[in-house]
């Protein structure tokens, strides 16, 4: 990863935006504290994975039977501990 510092960005620009446009990534720098990064631009595609078609077949989980407690609030109640 390249660094680049607001000064050297407002002189000149082209030479990270080329960068950028083939794949790097910029960290942009203020008085040498890290502020943001410069990052090419990705397909909404790429980020978000497509959702699956159909339902969540849920029927397929196996059931578990509670082995320490009689019920859930028992169960919750027991793992809470003192606050």
């Amino acid at each position: 990863m390249k660094s680049i510092s607001v000064g050297e960005l407002r002189q000149n620009p082209s030479t990270m935006v080329a960068d950028v446009e083939s794949g790097e990534v910029y960290e942009l720098t203020k008085h040498n504290q890290r502020i943001g990064f410069i990052v090419p631009q990705v397909p909404s595609a790429q980020i978000v994975p497509p959702r699956r078609a159909g339902g969540a077949h849920t029927s397929a989980i196996v059931r578990h039977e509670l082995r320490s407690a009689a019920t859930i609030d028992e169960l919750l109640e027991s793992e809470k501990g003192d606050w």
